[in-house]
């Protein structure tokens, strides 16, 4: 029934960000928000979005990937989002406020969730140009643009949000400062021992810190501008950029000009059921100070602040808010850190238990109390622990087995969900127990993370407690009885790995033929392309010829990247990164010619950008013709082997680098495997060419190579591990062969080898068996896999042009070959192309290129989804 809008009541949200965006879900979950119209102020001009992963923006994701308000859900519940227009006031007696734009709205309940601002101490200068802070999108965009013109960045502030941002910068490549007034980094989280650990870590990676010491003044120049920090201690740091992260204060403001009652520290005063002084007013998030007395500045607790002010607003029985679980798991500038719990050791009779690795960089302490529970606890360098650490600290109870099991290293597998009682919470951003787990599995059919994270929302904010969550949901099934499928997908009751040697074994050439004989059904979008991969990886033919042409995805199916407006982009092989003169021509000539947006890559190769597919041929011919190949960015296989100029041109290298990567890329250009794979080859302990950060590194060494396997970039970083050390060129190749097909014959689908390397039995002791003392008795057969793979090689793009078959496929209309797509469009930008964003008049590169060319009108828009 439609609701008689005469009779609604009127509720006004105040702040659209993480925690009020959970209040709309919590609320609008219950039917008495039927009789709510709901109106949302927000100061920022995006929905709301995860300002947790804020620093996934320098990697190169948008605001609209941090989205966390669905599509449609807005219009589904009638609401109505008001970006950019924050309120300004608010009259308590008349019930009203009154919003930036001169908007004044009545309201029968007012929600605050206006968060919290950054914290920039009063020091002189701190206004100056190339002064920042770090809390939103904008401030993002700003630090970008600044670093952009800086080489040195110094960040205020060694918490969670300081590293982050120094990350970021030295990510950027600025030569990067940490500023900490405390004796330590992180000083809220980790003890002294933690801090120690984090901070060899951190400087490890380039990054100098400087501890008890503060900020006492900003520098400028002649024209206003940063120059450099001045610090408490009477030093002085030269910095073209000051980025201040030192903590936020809630946005309280609003409250105090109202007379609503605000802490002594800041936060506008609630209940447990987050109502303020006055009833028809409700604060939550960091603008509030909790019943506890407390302002929490975690996500988790304000989800818990949401619910319960969504509970209370519906009228609904349930526990109010008086406190909240500050446990933290995080992984800052590479470095996983964690602590739950009382991890000072604060509680009266409590006990440490110690276990350092200096040298490994791991520390682990758990606190005990004197009835033997665990209280809390700190981790630095391996978390891994920490889904089972949390919830028994939560839990209260005395352990179950000795506190010396669980800290050290070989004790860590022995303890597991069954140790832990059905109250303890696994997810603590949503409040979710291991009982509430197990009751949707048992209770309501969850046979799945993914149906279980459905259903109760764990493993939906942070996602630390994912892994655990897996462990649960396979736990409460083999107890039921219900055989767990381990398949790659419905139509495979058999794993990637499995599949992968059933093809060798028999020789199976065809996915159909692999489905009849070994699967069922049809088949679907998670198979097909893993079966592509392992035909292909075995050397099964041409990925675009007959059968195996359907079952390639959007990159594979064109051999190139597919981009947001539909256009794809070209990247052709640069082994090295060593290029000639002519071949740089030949490229900017070719994209000078298609109109193409050029750019850099950070594998030391030029990607050309808008490329319709009509026009692929064409671009490849030309660059074939002058002496290039596919750089397979576009598949899941060998991307580049970066490297530095090494003892050829450099004064400290020790080897030739350069020429190593190069022999090594050509040996393995065109891999598939289950994912991408990226490499590195250093020609000295400087690191140039960062290979500790790829699937296989190689740093040189007066005595040889270093070989480092498992490393990993991206969002979720992870360090390369020795696998062996000073090997002769033969041995390294070798070794580096087996490792790769090794990955290749066991890892799971769109695995990487970082995440394999960890999960692998026996981890890199079992692989350093493998592959250098032939433990399983295989070195043969992948040494041999190897030799089929760099002995059956072809060019892709040159194989594809010869074959009138495959051509076919590169045409936008098939009724009109040759013409390009007129919904693909762009608009000019710094001399360059890119694409049109909605609401602009966009334009396609025909008409961009060439003005007097004519245009074909096209039909219906094929909508490109990005995930």
């Amino acid at each position: 029934m439609t609701p008689d809008h005469r009779a609604l009541r009127d509720l006004v949200l105040v702040g659209h960000g993480m925690v009020g965006q959970r209040f709309l879900e919590a609320f609008t979950a219950q039917p008495a928000a039927r009789g709510w119209r709901i109106t949302v102020l927000a100061e920022e001009p995006w929905p709301a979005y995860d300002r947790v992963h804020l620093s996934a923006l320098f990697d190169g994701r948008t605001a609209e990937d941090l989205s966390l308000c669905p599509p449609g859900f807005l219009a589904e519940h009638g609401i109505d989002l008001r970006l950019g227009d924050p309120v300004t006031a608010i009259d308590r007696a008349g019930r009203t406020v009154t919003a930036r734009s001169g908007a004044e709205l009545r309201y029968d309940a007012l929600v605050l969730a206006t968060g919290s601002v950054p914290f920039v101490p009063p020091v002189p200068g701190k206004d100056a140009p190339g002064c920042h802070v770090y809390r939103t999108i904008e401030d993002v965009d700003a630090i970008r643009a600044g670093a952009e013109e800086a080489r040195t960045g110094v960040v205020v502030g060694g918490g969670l949000l300081g590293l982050e941002a120094a990350g970021a910068l030295r990510a950027g490549g600025l030569t990067t400062h940490v500023v900490e007034f405390a004796p330590r980094l992180m000083a809220v989280q980790v003890d002294d021992g933690g801090g120690a650990v984090l901070r060899r870590k951190v400087e490890d990676l380039g990054v100098t810190v400087h501890t008890s010491a503060g900020a006492s003044g900003v520098v400028t120049g002649e024209d206003g501008r940063v120059t450099g920090l001045a610090l408490s201690d009477g030093r002085e740091l030269a910095a073209d950029l000051v980025v201040f992260s030192a903590g936020v204060r809630a946005r309280d403001e609003l409250a105090r000009a109202c007379d609503l009652p605000v802490g002594a520290r800041g936060g506008v005063v609630v209940d447990e059921h987050c109502r303020t002084a006055d009833p028809a007013v409700l604060a939550i998030g960091e603008c509030a100070q909790a019943a506890d007395g407390r302002v929490y500045g975690l996500v988790a607790p304000g989800y818990q602040m949401a619910e319960t002010a969504a509970r209370t607003l519906a009228e609904l029985p349930g526990e109010g808010f008086t406190g909240a679980d500050t446990s933290t798991k995080l992984k800052l500038l590479g470095v996983d850190v964690a602590s739950f719990g009382d991890p000072h050791g604060t509680a009266e009779g409590a006990l440490d238990v110690l276990y350092s690795d200096s040298r490994g960089g791991v520390y682990r302490k758990l606190v005990i109390g004197p009835d033997g529970a665990l209280l809390g606890g700190v981790l630095v360098g391996d978390t891994d622990a920490y889904g089972t650490l949390r919830p028994l600290a939560a839990a209260g109870k005395p352990l179950t087995v000795p506190a010396e099991q669980l800290v050290l290293p070989a004790g860590f597998a022995n303890t597991g969900p069954v140790a832990l009682p059905d109250g303890a919470v696994l997810c603590s951003c949503h409040n979710v127990t291991q009982g509430a787990v197990r009751a949707a599995v048992r209770d309501q059919g969850c046979d799945s993370v993914a149906a279980v994270k459905k259903c109760t929302r764990a493993g939906t904010g942070c996602g630390s407690c994912v892994k655990m969550l897996g462990t649960v949901v396979t736990e409460e099934l083999e107890a039921a009885g219900v055989s767990t499928d381990k398949g790659l997908c419905e139509h495979f009751a058999h794993t990637r790995a499995e599949l992968y040697e059933i093809v060798r074994v028999t020789g199976i050439d065809s996915f159909s033929d692999l489905l009849d004989r070994h699967g069922s059904g049809e088949g679907c979008e998670v198979c097909k392309p893993t079966v592509a991969s392992i035909l292909a990886s075995l050397g099964n033919g041409h990925i675009l010829d007959g059968e195996q042409g359907a079952l390639q995805d959007s990159n594979d199916h064109f051999l190139a990247n597919l981009q947001r407006n539909g256009s794809y982009s070209v990247v052709p092989r640069v082994p090295g990164g060593e290029i000639t003169p002519e071949g740089l021509i030949a490229i900017g000539e070719i994209a000078r010619d298609h109109g193409l947006y050029t750019k850099l890559t950070g594998g030391q190769r030029i990607d050309m950008f808008g490329a319709t597919v009509d026009e692929l041929p064409v671009i490849w011919r030309k660059l074939v013709d002058a002496g290039f190949e596919s750089g397979h960015a576009y598949g899941k296989s060998l991307r580049t082997v970066k490297s530095c100029v090494g003892e050829t041109w450099c004064r400290y290298g020790v080897q030739d680098s350069t020429t190593l990567a190069i022999e090594l890329e050509l040996r393995y250009r065109g891999l598939r495997s289950p994912h991408k794979l990226k490499s590195a080859v250093s020609g000295c302990a400087r690191e140039c060419a960062e290979a500790q950060s790829k699937d296989f590194g190689v740093i040189a060494t007066s005595a040889g190579w270093n070989l480092y396997v498992g490393g990993n970039g991206g969002m979720t970083p992870r360090h390369a591990d020795l696998l062996a050390a000073d090997l002769d060129r033969e041995t390294l190749i070798r070794t580096i062969d087996r490792f790769l097909m090794f990955y290749i014959r066991t890892a799971d689908r769109l695995e990487r080898t970082s995440v394999w390397l960890e999960r692998l039995e026996g981890g890199l002791d079992h692989l350093r068996a493998v592959v250098l003392d032939d433990s399983l008795g295989i070195a043969a057969e992948l040494d041999d896999l190897m030799a089929r793979h760099i002995g059956g090689y072809q060019d892709e793009w040159a194989e594809t042009l010869a074959d009138p078959d495959r051509m076919r496929r590169f045409s936008s209309f098939v009724n009109a070959p040759g013409t390009p797509d007129p919904a693909v469009t762009f608009v000019p930008e710094r001399g360059q192309i890119r694409p049109a964003r909605p609401g602009e008049a966009g334009r396609s590169l025909t008409a961009l290129t060439r003005p007097n060319a004519p245009v074909l009108i096209a039909g219906a828009r094929l909508e490109v989804l990005t995930p």
